[in-house]
């Protein structure tokens, strides 16, 4: 019996998002946006679509490094990386709220499958000892 885990399914490309970070590099960098960025990017590549530029905004925007970036930083960038602005004190905080609570619940899960492997270890052993009467 191997105790190798399955792997997880792979995710889907966001190429929209690949685009903006082979593009721009704000993107590639993890800087804080510009608030309104995605009027920018509309019009500097509009063959990206509004729903695929939501999802990938989404998703940059959501990800661990781009809410490190937002709790530790002071200013916004635009497309080209100049200063466009303040993360004010509020925008930090919440990023940093986020980042918390995304630990957190990995550390919960993390636990809860420790614990689970824990049990199904004694299990065994269990099944082991009247396997071997």
């Amino acid at each position: 019996m191997t105790d190798t885990a399955p792997l997880p399914p792979r995710r889907p490309k966001n190429t929209a998002l690949e685009t903006l970070i082979a593009t721009f590099a704000v993107f590639r960098d993890c800087q804080p946006l510009a608030i309104g960025v995605h009027k920018t990017i509309r019009e500097r590549l509009p063959g990206i679509g509004a729903g695929q530029l939501h999802h990938a905004l989404k998703t940059h925007t959501a990800s661990t490094r781009y809410l490190k970036a937002l709790s530790q930083g002071t200013t916004r960038f635009d497309l080209d990386s100049i200063a466009a602005g303040i993360v004010t004190p509020e925008q930090q905080k919440q990023a940093l709220d986020s980042l918390r609570e995304r630990f957190r619940k990995q550390a919960e899960r993390r636990k809860t499958e420790l614990q689970a492997q824990e049990h199904q270890q004694k299990l065994l052993k269990l099944v082991e000892t009247f396997n071997s009467r």
